[in-house]
């Protein structure tokens, strides 16, 4: 006689996590064009539980035990960057940011109103003048994840948001210009900074180097970045992984508001 497997809401909800975490897991390869790695990782998982449990071959089974421990480690390593935008992805979910706020008891919540909407003025304006002139840009805006890396790659200003600051620094012939301007806790903290560039095939192939740097500090952080084309003036923004092209004065001060007061 067999014993019937007792099966309850418990492994139900087990079985679920197991398969969001996987999905999670397969869209972050796919990502990081590491497909192919993901699918040999299980495809390796489901020959060792195989010959481990099923068939239970001890000689192999020890020798896959080995390499999986060993693995692991690996992994990690080679994954470093993945596993990172993992965890920040992770904090900066929602309801860990209103976490967050709540344990820093509210500091410089009464601060934030005024001076976010005089810095989105100046960058909304400068952005538009930018793009009349054809003049390439690209503004990042730090929120709740760090870019302290980032940041240590071009030169330190550290000024009030200002916008004839921003036209200069993005001039043809500034020596700064072909870089990020990181702007943080609502001053211009760098510029000429170095991005990380998204290998997403989606991206539109008319899009240039600044646009895929635009989607690379999206991707790998909740920042909001502005582009604006040498090419064409057209002025886009990246947020979240995901491109918002051609946007007017209005939409991009409509997008920095609604994104900046969360």
């Amino acid at each position: 006689m067999f014993d019937f497997i007792e099966f309850g809401i418990k492994d139900i909800i087990d079985i679920v996590l197991v398969a969001m975490l996987l999905y999670y897991v397969y869209r972050l390869m796919k990502e990081s064009r590491s497909l192919n790695v993901f699918i040999g990782i299980i495809i390796f998982v489901i020959m060792w539980l195989i010959v481990s449990q099923i068939l239970q071959m001890k000689l192999l089974g020890s020798i896959m035990d080995k390499l999986v421990s060993v693995g692991v480690i690996g992994l990690i390593v080679i994954f470093a960057e993945d596993i990172r935008k993992f965890l920040y992805n992770v904090g900066s979910h929602q309801r860990m940011r209103t976490l967050r706020r709540f344990l820093s008891l509210g500091r410089n919540n009464a601060s934030n109103t005024g001076v976010d909407k005089k810095m989105m003025m100046a960058v909304v304006m400068s952005c538009m003048n930018m793009s009349r002139r054809r003049e390439g840009a690209l503004i990042v805006i730090e929120r709740n994840i760090p870019l302290d890396e980032i940041v240590q790659t071009g030169e330190m200003i550290d000024a009030q948001v200002n916008q004839r600051l921003i036209e200069n620094i993005f001039f043809k012939n500034s020596p700064l210009h072909d870089g990020a301007m990181i702007i943080s806790d609502q001053r211009i903290k760098a510029a000429g900074c170095i991005l990380p560039v998204s290998h997403n095939l989606d991206i539109p192939k008319e899009l240039g180097l600044r646009h895929r740097a635009a989607m690379g500090v999206s991707q790998e952080s909740d920042a909001l970045a502005i582009v604006v084309s040498e090419e064409t003036g057209s002025i886009s923004v990246a947020v979240k992984g995901e491109f918002r092209l051609r946007l007017t004065a209005e939409a991009l001060e409509s997008i920095l508001d609604q994104e900046l007061a969360r």
